[in-house]
């Protein structure tokens, strides 16, 4: 127990916030793989609701954290949440039609595709490697 004190002692509040961003970059690329790998078969309103619920917990993560990056961090990780979020909002407001139409279904998951390319655009500068 010791030990794993001393090591959490070393780390900054701008590492751990380094690491909760990208802890909620690589949860939001998850969320956005499994909502990209849905057809109009296979998608539900619930199951599209609780990957965007995922999505917006990682985004608020992220916000939380942007006050201890560093400035050059904080303005990449707000670029991207802001450019995301809106993405993750319109992609919300579709599901608000019914599911139960095959053509409603097809929108939904053409939105999903373009919420897909809207996360590779706006979380590529993000660098987490």
């Amino acid at each position: 127990v010791f030990v794993l004190a001393l090591g959490a002692c070393g780390e900054s509040d701008e590492e751990k916030a380094q690491n909760k961003v990208c802890d909620a970059r690589a949860d939001i690329g998850k969320q956005v793989d499994e909502l990209n790998s849905l057809t109009p078969a296979t998608v539900t309103a619930d199951g599209v609701t609780q990957n965007l619920d995922a999505i917006k917990t990682d985004l608020q993560d992220i916000s939380d954290a942007q006050a201890d990056l560093s400035s050059d961090r904080r303005s990449e990780a707000e670029a991207a949440t802001k450019a995301f979020s809106s993405s993750v909002q319109e992609t919300a407001g579709q599901l608000g039609s019914s599911l139960s139409a095959a053509d409603a279904k097809a929108q939904v998951v053409t939105a999903l595709d373009q919420l897909a390319a809207s996360y590779q655009k706006a979380f590529a500068p993000l660098n987490c490697d």
